[in-house]
């Protein structure tokens, strides 16, 4: 699964029949830079990965997901979570459900080391919730800084720009949950 986000992103832009230059069109880039993403040479920020899922009518999630067609368990085991990192962000990312397909939320158990981070700060269409279980988080949104500590939770809409980041030195682990699933 080296190149897993660039395969996914070629499949689909093929499944669609658009060019490498149509499609860089539809996102405010280059086919060029496209080609980079698809062949694992470059990888995309989450801007653009949002951008490109726009413009192919998917979910980010939809870069990552296994196409299983399993049902939802009710109970998701640690070693069945789905490893969502973005090479951009310094953060580990597990989904906490197989699919968002049909669903109104999508969580996450996110785990940043010291010093990690979304690197940038983005938007999205939607809603963002989630609770500090370990260490401090670094929220901030729309040009305020939190420290958001162990216990406690944050809700914000995600139409206004936000970022994270670890400044402390050990981990933090959190739960997050967007709504509408945009991932």
């Amino acid at each position: 699964m080296p190149n897993e986000i660039g395969e996914k992103l070629k499949a689909m832009r093929e499944a669609r029949r658009l060019t490498l230059k149509q499609l860089g069109d539809k996102v405010g880039c280059t086919g060029a830079h496209l080609s980079q993403i698809e062949k694992g040479h470059t990888s995309p920020s989450i801007a653009t990965l949002k951008k490109i899922a726009q413009a192919l009518g998917v979910n980010i999630v939809d870069f990552f997901d296994h196409d299983e067609e399993e049902s939802e368990p009710v109970v998701m085991k640690v070693a069945d979570r789905r490893d969502m990192s973005v090479r951009k962000w310094d953060a580990r990312i597990q989904q906490l459900v197989r699919s968002t397909r049909g669903k109104l939320i999508q969580p996450f158990y996110t785990v940043v080391p010291p010093g990690g981070g979304s690197k940038e700060s983005y938007t999205h269409a939607g809603e963002e919730f989630g609770i500090v279980l370990k260490g401090t988080l670094t929220l901030t949104v729309g040009g305020t800084t939190h420290a958001v500590a162990s216990g406690e939770s944050f809700y914000y809409s995600s139409r206004t720009p936000h970022d994270w980041i670890n400044s402390g030195e050990e981990d933090v682990e959190v739960v997050w949950v967007i709504s509408p699933p945009s991932w």
